[in-house]
This record gives structure tokens, C-alpha cells and sequence, in this order.
């Protein structure tokens, strides 16, 4: 491996009022590392799980994007933001029901499940070129289309003692706005409410994985143990079943030809091993016995 040539996954403690690529390329001068990216972008009030990917695992980025996540947040009641979080100046203001555990089940029980979500306009969607967060910046509101999305588990933690404040965790989909969500609660209890902090717990499938803080990085860097914070290119993927091949099948997946394999559903996407080491990510194909290479990774990568 040379200079540059890292490869790996690292799950980031973001902390809040850093955005998540201030976030990752803070951790990449640290790595060293040629190339980097994230999956499942942060807001710069949320702290938590970050995952970052370098060299090779790059390539598999963009199959962590539909991860399910996990968040756990505290809503503000009786004030409304324009923003939904703190960092925007109160535009509405309501008064707060007593908030009976009857009232508080038929709210979460109704935002649960398969629901319709419009994005916020201090979001990265795209409208006609440019982001939502761009125009809301100049003032401009558009009208978005509301978005399909799964809130697997909606569960409230606590309720301060004045009831103007609740602590709640949630499970949902890719996609899911949980500023919106804490609205969309308020508006569900009778009220109004904006979010005063939020950390996302958990992104799947990392859900039992290490975690590092800034200052644990920093700490391993200085004791050149930094790589060991790294996780395999596979721990994105251990759903995809696991192919095994020859050397002759390996030569041809490097020149992004189809082999043989046996054993492996038609349709499914495998990882492909040869020697014992990742070659590549593959799609089997019909009926089953060919499989093409989706990526392939670098003949010397650390994994």
C-alpha cells in the first residue's frame, strides 16, 4: 500500500456544528488517505454516526445510502422555526396540551409506519438545478412533493417536567427528515415545535460497530495505530452472499468479464472472493451460473 492508499471504513462521531463533509475531510488529512467520501449526510446540529469510506470502499458508498437509520432528538413544543431546528428565529408560537399518555401513543401510533414526508426547504434536494438550502438562504420558498417514506418505531423517552420539552428515538427509512418528523409530532399533540438537538444512533448495518471521536482519532494517529480504526469493504455489505472463485475466473473479473459460479440465486448481488481476500462486488445474472462484476477492487487494496 502505498502513500495515499487507504482503504477502509471508519464510523465517525460527528459532533454537532460541524457539517459532514468539514466533518470528512478533517478525518481524511488525518488518514492520509487519496480519496473519501461519506454516506447519509448529517445536518451540522446532528452529532453521531457518520460512516466515512476511503480508497476502495468508495465504491461501495452508494450502497449504504438506503441504510435504515436510527436518531434519538429532543422537540421544543409550543415554538415553530422556520428552519425546524433551533437555528432559525421563532416564526409561531402555541400553546402546549397536557401531554397524557393517551395523547402521546395516538401521536407517535399515527406518524408510524409507511407515511408521505415533504421535504424540508433547508434540505440538499434539488429543485430545477439548484438546492432547496440555496433558495431558502435568498428567501424563496417552491413547493416540494411529498416523499415516501417507513418510520419503522416512534417511541417517546420523557417528557420535561413543565411539558414544553420531549425526548423521543425513532427507526426509519433513508430519506427521513426527523426536523420534519418533530413538526409533524407537535403538530400531532396540538401544538407547534422546532428540534433542540438530534444525534443519529445507529446506521444500518453498522449497528453494534465502534464509534471514534475527533480526539480518539487524533490520539491513534499520534500513536500510528490509526488504521486499526478501520473496518473491511465487506462490514457494508454482509447481507450479499459470498462467492468464491479460482484464480482463472479472477483474471477474467479483473478484465470485467462474466464467469461461472454455482450457488448463488439468480438476481442476487454477491460478494466475490478469490484466495480469501475481496476481488469484486458482482451481480449474478439468469439462470443463475453467470455472474458479472458490478466493482472491482484495486489488486492491492489493505482488504
Amino acid at each position: 500500500m502505498t502513500a495515499g492508499d487507504v482503504d477502509g471504513i471508519l464510523l465517525y462521531d460527528k459532533p454537532a456544528g460541524v457539517s459532514s463533509n468539514g466533518a470528512l475531510q478533517g478525518v481524511r488529512r488525518l488518514l492520509g488517505a487519496r480519496k473519501a467520501g461519506h454516506t447519509g449526510s448529517l445536518d451540522p446540529l446532528a452529532s453521531g454516526v457518520l460512516p466515512l469510506c476511503f480508497g476502495e470502499a468508495t465504491k461501495v458508498c452508494g450502497y449504504l445510502l438506503g441504510s435504515d437509520k436510527r436518531y434519538q432528538a429532543r422537540l421544543i413544543l409550543g415554538a415553530r422555526t422556520e428552519s425546524g431546528d433551533r437555528e432559525a428565529e421563532i416564526v409561531e408560537r402555541a400553546p402546549v396540551p397536557a401531554l397524557t399518555g393517551e395523547l402521546l401513543t395516538a401521536a407517535t401510533r399515527g406518524l408510524t409506519g409507511p407515511i408521505q414526508q415533504v421535504p424540508p426547504m433547508r434540505s440538499a434536494l434539488k429543485h430545477q438545478g439548484q438546492r432547496l438550502y440555496a433558495l431558502s438562504r435568498r428567501g424563496l420558498t417552491v413547493a416540494r412533493e411529498a416523499r415516501p417514506v417507513t418510520v419503522y418505531a416512534l417511541t417517546v423517552l420523557s417528557v420535561d417536567e413543565a411539558g414544553s420539552a420531549i425526548e423521543f428515538e425513532v427507526h426509519c427509512s433513508k430519506g427521513t427528515y426527523i426536523r420534519t418528523l418533530g413538526e409533524d409530532l407537535a403538530r400531532a399533540l396540538g401544538t407547534v415545535g422546532h428540534l433542540a438537538s438530534l444525534r443519529r444512533t445507529a446506521v444500518a448495518p453498522f449497528l453494534d460497530a465502534r464509534l471514534y471521536t475527533l480526539a480518539e482519532l487524533e490520539a491513534h494517529s499520534r500513536a500510528g495505530t490509526i488504521l486499526d480504526c478501520l473496518l473491511p469493504l465487506d462490514a457494508a455489505l454482509p447481507d450479499w452472499p459470498r462467492v468464491d472463485i479460482d484464480g482463472d475466473s479472477a483474471i477474467a473479473i479483473r478484465h470485467g468479464r462474466a464467469v461461472d459460479v454455482a450457488g448463488a440465486a439468480p438476481g442476487a448481488r454477491a460478494r466475490v472472493y478469490h484466495a480469501g481476500r475481496l476481488l469484486a462486488l458482482g451481480q449474478v445474472g439468469e439462470p443463475g451460473t453467470r455472474l458479472t462484476p458490478l466493482r472491482v477492487f484495486r489488486e492491492n487494496s489493505r482488504y
